[in-house]
C-alpha cells in the first residue's frame, strides 16, 4: 500500500505538466473524430444507446434482437474460442481467391475493350446479355456444373466482382484526358509507353474506385453461396445460427462482414493513396 502511495506521489503532475498532457490528448481525439466524421460516430453511439435502452426496458423481444451489449459478450468469446476466426478466415480466402480471379479478368478485358474498338464490338452483345443477370441466379447453374465444393463458391465470387472492375477500367481508360495522349505524341512516345506512362496512370483512379467496389460484392456473393450450400464460413455461421435461435451468434456474423468489409476497404484507400500520391483528390 506503501510502495503505491509512493508511486501515486511521483506520478503526480504539476499544473503546467497536466495542461500539455490534457492539450495533448484533446487535439489527438479532436484529429480522430475529424478524420472519422464526428456525426457519423455521433450517430452510431446515438443508435446503440436507444437500442441497449429499449433492450432494457424490454421494447426489443431480445429473442429476436439481442442487445448490444449481448452481442458484444458473444463477439468476444466467439474470438476466444476460435468459431469466429475459423468461420471468417474460411470466408476471407473464398473472398480473395474469387476476387483474385475476377477483379483480374475485370482488368484485362476493361483493358483491351478500353483500347480496342473491334474488341469492344465483338463483347457488347454478349457482355450486356451477362451482366444484368443476378449474381443469386448462377448459384444454381454453378452447383449443377461444379458441385457444392469450392469451385462453385470461388466462381460465383469472381463473377460478381469481374463486372464493377470491368466497367471502371473501360470507363477510366476511356476518360484519359486527350491533351495527356497529345503530349505522348508530341513526344514521340511508341505505344507501350504511351500505355504503361499514360494511360493506365490516368485510370488508375477508376481502377481503384472498380477494385472497391468490387470487394465489396465479392463479400455479398460469399455470404449468398455459404447461405445456400456451405459447411463452413460466416454465411454458414449466420444459417446454422438462425435454424439454432441463436439470434446473438447471427449478428456477430452479420457485423462480422461489415467490419470486415470495412477494413478491407481501408487497406484498399491506404494502397490507392501511396500509388497515386500525384492524384490531389485522392491524397485529400
Amino acid at each position: 500500500m506503501s510502495d503505491l502511495s509512493e508511486k501515486d506521489d511521483t506520478l503526480s503532475p504539476d499544473k503546467y505538466t497536466f495542461d500539455a498532457f490534457k492539450g495533448f490528448r484533446y487535439a489527438d481525439l479532436k484529429l480522430w473524430f475529424k478524420n472519422q466524421g464526428y456525426l457519423g460516430i455521433v450517430v452510431l453511439l446515438v443508435i446503440l444507446s436507444a437500442w441497449e435502452i429499449s433492450s432494457r426496458a424490454g421494447l426489443i423481444k431480445l429473442t429476436i434482437l439481442p442487445s448490444p451489449f449481448t452481442i458484444l459478450g458473444t463477439f468476444w468469446r466467439m474470438i476466444l474460442n476460435g468459431e469466429l476466426i475459423r468461420h471468417l478466415g474460411i470466408s476471407i480466402f473464398r473472398v480473395l481467391q474469387g476476387f483474385a480471379y475476377g477483379a483480374s479478368l475485370g482488368i484485362v478485358f476493361g483493358i483491351l475493350i478500353g483500347l480496342f474498338k473491334k474488341v469492344e464490338q465483338s463483347f457488347a452483345v454478349i457482355f450486356g446479355f451477362l451482366r444484368p443477370i443476378p449474381i443469386i441466379a448462377w448459384m444454381p447453374v454453378l452447383i449443377l456444373w461444379m458441385g457444392i465444393d469450392e469451385g462453385s463458391k470461388v466462381t460465383v465470387i469472381a463473377i460478381g466482382s469481374f463486372w464493377p472492375v470491368l466497367l471502371n477500367v473501360i470507363n477510366g481508360i476511356k476518360n484519359v484526358d486527350r491533351r495527356y495522349l497529345e503530349v505522348a505524341r508530341i513526344l514521340e512516345k511508341n505505344k507501350l509507353q504511351t500505355l504503361t506512362k499514360v494511360v493506365l496512370p490516368s485510370a488508375l483512379p477508376s481502377i481503384f474506385t472498380g477494385l472497391r467496389v468490387g470487394i465489396g460484392i465479392a463479400w455479398m456473393c460469399v455470404v449468398s453461396a455459404e447461405l445456400i450450400a456451405a459447411s463452413s464460413g460466416i454465411g454458414y455461421l449466420i444459417m446454422y445460427s438462425r435454424e439454432l435461435l441463436q439470434s446473438d451468434v447471427m449478428f456477430v456474423g452479420v457485423f462480422s462482414i461489415g467490419i470486415t468489409g470495412l477494413l478491407i476497404d481501408k487497406i484498399l484507400k491506404t494502397v490507392e493513396r501511396k500509388l497515386l500520391k500525384w492524384n490531389v483528390n485522392v491524397t485529400n
